[in-house]
């Protein structure tokens, strides 16, 4: 019915890079210019599907293959998924890679890239102080490593750019890439 193929963009990197940011908003211009557009975050789907897992290496590698079979399920039907969960394992992203290029759909892996000492100055909640404390047991970035993608499809890096310019550099890759219509971002 649509004349692109659904996709999913794989945002990944630290707690406080920018990665829901992002992806909210890229979600309001999309929508605003008539894409079908679904937002999956780390908030929401700890609080539902993947809410009985933890932050063990064995419970993100499951929460990150749910994430990313939902995600197939809404590129199969034409949707440009949206989700951003730190998921911080290189071999985790790659099989949810392999899962949508084995049913021929686009994966698209964003490296959302901050740095760690801004990553904790943007954080409102406080976790990287709570995780220094000992407070929270295997934290991304302070007691669990984060392993970043060696040849991601985007590479932002948000400590060194705008929000405006961020959502450009995603705009245009998706245009040269056919995952939204460049003539139809003018339509009103």
């Amino acid at each position: 019915m649509t004349k692109y193929k659904g996709a999913t963009i794989w945002f990944t990197g630290l707690s406080g890079s920018g990665k829901t940011t992002i992806a909210i908003a890229l979600e309001s211009m999309l929508v605003e210019r008539y894409n079908r557009v679904y937002r999956l975050d780390s908030d929401n789907i700890r609080l539902g599907i993947s809410k009985d897992l933890g932050f063990s290496e064995r419970d993100r590698r499951e929460n990150v293959r749910r994430v990313g079979e939902i995600t197939k399920f809404f590129s199969e039907a034409g949707f440009i998924v949206l989700s951003s969960i730190i998921s911080p394992y290189r071999a985790h992203r790659n099989e949810v890679r392999n899962l949508h290029e084995s049913s021929n759909l686009k994966f698209i892996e964003v490296f959302v890239d901050c740095s760690l000492s801004e990553a904790e100055k943007r954080d409102p909640k406080r976790l990287y102080e709570k995780a220094r404390k000992g407070e929270i047991k295997h934290f991304t970035g302070i007691d669990d490593p984060y392993e970043p993608p060696e040849k991601p499809d985007i590479h932002l890096k948000t400590d060194m750019s705008t929000l405006e310019e961020e959502i450009a550099i995603v705009i245009e890759y998706f245009e040269y890439h056919q995952i939204i219509c460049a003539s139809c971002l003018d339509e009103d």
